[in-house]
């Protein structure tokens, strides 16, 4: 139980700021050897839905605004959506069997964090409102990118926002917006994965895992809005490298 707390605060806060929550979950049970329900994909997908259901209400009136009112941006965000939509159906066993490995994670961290540096010299002038079909296909492409654990979703798609000229915050709140119908759709199919499979749930450990990535969650969503306001995503990318540090040389302890 107190292991599922931990990985559900995890979660909540690292699916939305910018140090890849993907990475944090497989490296946690590898450093802690932990093992059991909470070293499984199936509760990664909990902790998923939990943070989906952060999303929606962090976002519920940008989302009754989008499907009422503002019909094009609604459009670009679901455009937007597909290509990581497509590479998630196709390529998904690949990741979860080839790529949840320390080393991989170390390297990506690495790589995208130079690239949320490289981001901040771009110059910043548009809001979400302004979002254009190449925007929304660039930044959609930089979302499939993020299947890769250690990229970051948030992190690679924020810093395409940010090669596109939009301000931090909106590039993190269009960023926000565009992970709700990807990680609604993933939550969806292995949920379906999970209950039509003979292994055994503990639902109790999910029930937790899916309600603290929430709350968290929530106050990350706020958090990171509010801080991007104010000041650039190099302190993300220097935690990255730290982090990345701090696996290659657990990867030699353990070798």
């Amino acid at each position: 139980m107190l292991e599922a707390i931990i990985l559900g605060i995890v979660q909540g806060i690292t699916e939305f700021l910018p140090v890849s929550s993907t990475a944090h979950l497989i490296l946690f049970p590898w450093f802690f050897n932990w093992s059991g329900s909470v070293n499984t994909l199936t509760f990664d997908v909990a902790l998923h839905a939990g943070t989906l259901f952060a999303l929606i209400l962090f976002f519920w009136k940008d989302w009754t605004e989008l499907i009422a009112k503002k019909h094009r941006l609604f459009g670009l965000i679901i455009l937007a959506s597909i290509p990581a939509g497509v590479a998630g159906f196709f390529l998904n066993d690949i990741v979860e069997n080839g790529l949840r490995r320390p080393l991989i994670i170390s390297v990506m961290l690495i790589a995208v964090g130079f690239l949320m540096l490289i981001a901040e010299k771009a110059n910043k002038y548009k809001d979400i409102e302004k979002a254009g079909l190449k925007d929304a296909v660039i930044i959609g492409i930089a979302q499939a990118i993020a299947l890769i654990p250690g990229v970051s979703r948030s992190g690679i798609t924020i810093s395409a926002g940010l090669f596109r000229g939009f301000e931090r915050e909106a590039a993190a709140r269009f960023s926000f917006l565009l992970s709700t119908p990807l990680i609604a759709g993933a939550t969806m199919l292995h949920i379906r994965k999970a209950f039509t499979s003979q292994v055994d749930h503990d639902l109790g450990l999910f029930s937790i895992g899916i309600i603290t990535s929430c709350i968290t969650g929530l106050v990350a969503i706020k958090f990171l809005l509010a801080f991007l306001k104010r000041y650039p995503l190099n302190l993300f990318a220097y935690y990255r490298f730290i982090l990345s540090a701090v696996i290659i040389a657990g990867i030699w302890l353990k070798g």
